[in-house]
């Protein structure tokens, strides 16, 4: 069973504000984790989440730990499994396969993606890249706390409601 600690990465340190002598300068900005697509990768409550897709059908769990154990400590692999075949299960969006493969740290799931993405197992060729993205803003909004507080106008163009004590003092 897993431990009950949770390892933690260091928090991300805006680089525009932090002078090049300070000694926050030099911890690693987990903002810098990002998909194939350019996508900021994010991570789950317990760590890393890589994605694997393009799984050959007849992969064990071996070969997987195999493959990815070189890059770090493997905290959980997921494989999805068929029941009737015993097979990794295929996704109908997919052609073969996937599998989830979790690390403790960023720098542990960074090199697999590096070093396993594009790489054969089994002689299928894998794609590798973080499972987990933040959602790009939604339209007219640059900034989340943009549209301010509570009251105001909001991105509809309509007003809360007030209470009748606002109401008193117009």
């Amino acid at each position: 069973m897993a431990s009950t600690e949770m390892d933690i990465d260091p928090p991300a340190v805006d680089s525009a504000n932090v002078k090049a002598s300070s000694p926050v300068a030099t911890t690693t900005n987990t903002s810098d984790a990002r998909t194939s697509t350019g996508a900021v990768a994010v991570r789950s409550i317990e760590g890393w989440i890589i994605l694997v897709t393009n799984v050959h059908e007849e992969a064990s769990e071996e070969d997987l730990q195999e493959l990815f154990g070189e890059y770090g400590e493997i905290k959980n692999l997921h494989m999805n499994l068929d029941r009737r075949t015993g097979y990794v299960k295929e996704d109908v969006m997919m052609i073969q396969g996937y599998v989830l493969v979790e690390y403790p740290t960023q720098k542990e799931a960074k090199a697999a993606i590096a070093g396993a993405n594009g790489t054969k197992l089994l002689d299928q060729t894998i794609s590798v890249d973080f499972a987990f993205v933040r959602p790009p803003p939604k339209k007219g909004e640059g900034n989340a706390g943009a549209k301010g507080g509570r009251g105001g106008k909001k991105a509809g163009g309509r007003e809360r409601s007030r209470s009748p004590e606002e109401m008193k003092d117009e």
